[in-house]
């Protein structure tokens, strides 16, 4: 759909300024970043209309997408979704990652720091929809409902509602733990310790607690390592690093352990200040990231993103990562920025594929985070749409909790520190997780997954 020059430059002379407040962390609601222009309303053909000048404007694969008429009849999200890259070009994939949600989940997530939820966390893609494998709880949000009733990493679902584990197994059917409003309730059978119990979850906007563990630890030989486990990288999270890294330096610590298995990504500049804690010499004044917009924004708007200088960083030339399937977006990007500069040793599992953000527009109370922008490290290398594979392929064991010197991901970082091999390996595979910030329907919850430019 070609549109006139004058109509194409009010759309963009609109978004950039709606953009770079965003990028200051400007919030939604029903005004918007992006508000209506004059005589413009809130119903759905102008929703529609809108959406399709931004597609057409910032989208990143707008020359391949599907560009659906706006006059059509259909629902806002309807739209959206038909707006979608489907992955007709032999260099990219299917955009599986862009993605509306209400303002309010996203405000809350990252200016409040709470998301919504009973806070639990399952281990369901490691059943592979094989319902004779047990349904476990792989991580417990500490301030969550819960954190408060007892429920552990590890313990198995017995039931759910009166409805077997196996049965949701089967129909990957895990829509019960995603809870729309505050006050909802689970009801749950698990069974902890051999001892079956039964609880109820009540649903609420709890606080996250975006680095959970940080811990300084012998390995068997001697050396000491630190380990930090960051869920999600938020602003909330700066303190915690801050305090974890003043820890790590005065126990001089050689070597590192970071724990990304859990984390989706998030804050562009999180994900940045995390990596230039690792090694301050080797990383100065250099290239963390460069973030490449289509070429109608690219003059404008592509960005170079440089380590950050920080008192509390290390000197190392070695960092473990701890990954899985659901290691995304911002997480990579830590990843592939360090890689030029120290020896990344990735742990665990394939880690999701995602080497492509966002740059958050909010309008008429919906939040949209439309891919805008591909990420590549210093030396130029990207687009690991299959994601990064570990040197060390190792299974988790949900009976270990997150940070124990056994537990099998930081014992083969603890192994290779002092110059042994992979320990406790599983073969490597690609992830089956589909990245991307919102559930599937039905499917397991996932941690929010994205990198955000802020």
């Amino acid at each position: 759909m070609k549109r006139s020059a004058a109509w194409r430059a009010a759309a963009s002379a609109a978004a950039l300024s709606t953009l770079l407040l965003a990028a200051c962390g400007g919030g939604g609601g029903d005004d918007g970043l992006l508000p209506p222009v004059p005589g413009v309303t809130c119903s759905t053909a102008e929703e529609r209309l809108w959406l399709d000048r931004y597609f057409d404007d910032w989208y990143f694969w707008y020359r391949l997408a599907p560009n659906p008429n706006p006059a059509r009849d259909m629902s806002l999200a309807e739209f959206f979704e038909a707006s979608l890259y489907t992955g007709n070009d032999p260099r990219f994939p299917r955009d599986r990652w862009s993605f509306m949600e209400p303002s309010a989940d996203f405000d809350r997530f990252f200016e409040e720091g709470r998301q919504l939820g009973y806070g639990l966390f399952l281990a369901g893609i490691e059943t592979g929809a094989d319902p004779s494998r047990p349904l476990l709880v792989r991580y417990v949000e500490p301030q969550s409902d819960a954190a408060a009733r007892g429920v552990r990493r590890g313990d198995q679902i017995v039931s759910v509602g009166g409805r077997p584990a196996s049965a949701i197994v089967a129909a990957d059917d895990y829509g019960a733990f995603a809870p729309s409003e505050e006050g909802q309730t689970l009801d749950l059978v698990l069974r902890q310790d051999g001892i079956e119990r039964s609880v109820t979850l009540r649903a609420s906007a709890y606080v996250l607690s975006p680095v959970t563990l940080a811990r300084v630890l012998q390995t068997p030989q001697g050396r000491r390592m630190g380990y930090v486990h960051v869920k999600d990288m938020i602003e909330q999270a700066e303190t915690g690093l801050d305090r974890a890294f003043a820890d790590f330096r005065a126990a001089g610590v050689t070597e590192l352990a970071i724990d990304l298995r859990y984390n989706g990504g998030g804050l562009v500049s999180l994900s940045r200040r995390l990596a230039s804690y690792v090694s301050a010499a080797r990383t100065r004044d250099q290239v963390y990231a460069r973030l490449l917009f289509n070429d109608r924004r690219a003059d404008d708007e592509n960005e170079t993103w440089r380590f950050q200088p920080t008192s509390q960083a290390l000197e190392l030339t070695r960092v473990y990562v701890l990954t899985g399937p659901r290691t995304c977006s911002a997480s990579e990007l830590l990843i592939n920025g360090l890689r030029p500069f120290v020896d990344v040793v990735a742990i665990g599992d394939t880690t999701c594929g995602k080497p492509v953000g966002f740059l958050p527009v909010s309008r008429c109370g919906t939040t949209f985070s439309v891919v805008n922008f591909e990420s590549v490290n210093a030396r130029d290398e990207g687009r690991f749409f299959d994601g990064i594979a570990p040197v060390c392929a190792v299974a988790e064991n949900f009976a270990k909790p997150l940070g124990a010197a056994d537990e099998p991901l930081l014992a083969t970082a603890q192994a290779l520190a002092d110059g042994g091999s992979c320990t406790a390996s599983a073969p490597a595979r690609r992830s089956p997780l589909a990245a991307g910030a919102a559930p599937r329907r039905g499917g397991e919850p996932p941690e929010r997954q994205g990198a955000w430019r802020r």
